[in-house]
């Protein structure tokens, strides 16, 4: 069945379930096992329900001398690939620890594989999904092997056309995968508000008949709280202790507090969502009160006429509704009517 519900560790990915937000910590370990189990620690504290590596090498994903990156409008303008890749890097023999300690808080742990040896290197410990990166969602080989791991799946959707995404979906689902996700993604860094295009999320959907969500690379959390109200239901956002410590992705990373907050405010929009409801509600139904009503505002004696004067729509809610205005107005009294009465037909 397509688009059933899921587990990931104690949680569930589904329409009707609060959105599940990853903390991303791709190279904002800066090359210290210690700064990582730091960042675990925060993102748990902060109420993320999972942690995200990214599991490869610089050989396993390019070759020294292949690409210096000449964008002008790139973070990492100057650099040469490898290089960066080096830098950025998590070392695969600190994946346990940090797998573990995340575990131990409570937080899904997995990680998006670059290659084939990435997928079995990650099978051996044993993790519960894979996320596919964007540049990856064309990469056949690599997604037949997550596939066939029958783990549930994560797909990123960015730089990628309806026609490379229709491929990779098959391909998942050919091969095995039967708990996909997929995630809109602008595949810049920082993304904009402006090149963001949330309205897609509905639509994938509908194309593709599975949950999908937000690789978030925009600064803030505006647009992933937004997300949730097209179907968003899995959230990603790369995730520092502060962006001032530096980092090659440190820039359009969030801090504890912009997560904390982005874990909280994505719930309340979720629960926003509702129902379609034209009633008034059993928490509404004090509120009634205060609607307006008509009431004498004048004294009116027995046999005196009921005139703009003499009546108002006031608060509370207490006589006739509004919409008798009209028909009260010239009627006569058929009794004394104290000011501050509330009317009703007996009166007239």
């Amino acid at each position: 069945m397509l688009n059933r519900d899921f587990k990931l560790g104690n949680f569930v990915i589904g329409d009707n379930h609060a959105p599940f937000v990853i903390a991303e910590m791709s190279g904002n370990h800066n090359q210290s096992l210690d700064r990582a189990l730091e960042i675990v620690r925060a993102a748990a504290m902060s109420g993320a329900h999972a942690l995200k590596l990214q599991t490869y090498t610089a050989d396993t994903m390019t070759i020294k001398g292949a690409l210096t990156i000449d964008d002008p409008s790139s973070l990492w303008k100057g650099r040469e690939l490898y290089e960066l890749y080096e830098e950025a890097y998590t070392p695969w023999e600190w994946h346990k620890p940090i797998f573990d300690l995340a575990k131990e808080l409570g937080m899904v742990a997995f990680s998006t594989p670059f290659d084939e040896t990435a997928v079995d290197f990650l099978e051996d410990l044993g993790v519960e999904a894979y996320k596919i990166a964007s540049f990856e969602n064309t990469d056949w080989p690599l997604l037949k092997k997550v596939a066939q791991t029958n783990k549930p799946v994560i797909m990123s959707t960015g730089a990628a056309t309806i026609a490379d995404i229709d491929d990779a979906v098959r391909v998942l689902r050919s091969n095995g995968c039967t708990d996909l996700v997929l995630l809109k993604c602008t595949s810049t860094y920082p993304s904009t508000p402006e090149t963001t295009n949330l309205n897609t999320i509905p639509h994938l959907k509908q194309v593709f008949n599975c949950h999908v969500g937000l690789s978030d690379h925009t600064m803030g959390i505006g647009a992933a709280v937004a997300s949730v109200a097209l179907g968003a239901r899995v959230i990603e956002k790369h995730f520092t202790l502060r962006r001032s410590d530096g980092g090659v992705d440190s820039a359009f990373s969030i801090e504890p507090e912009e997560l904390e907050s982005l874990v909280i405010e994505s719930k309340r929009a979720f629960q926003a969502l509702g129902t379609i409801q034209y009633v008034v509600q059993e928490a509404e139904k004090k509120s009634l009160r205060y609607k307006r009503s008509l009431y004498a505002v004048e004294e009116i004696k027995l046999g005196e006429f009921f005139t703009k004067e003499n009546v108002r729509a006031i608060r509370p809610g207490d006589g006739l509704a509004t919409k008798f205005y009209d028909v009260i107005i010239g009627k006569v009294a058929s009794k004394n009517v104290p000011k501050g009465t509330p009317l009703s037909w007996d009166n007239i």
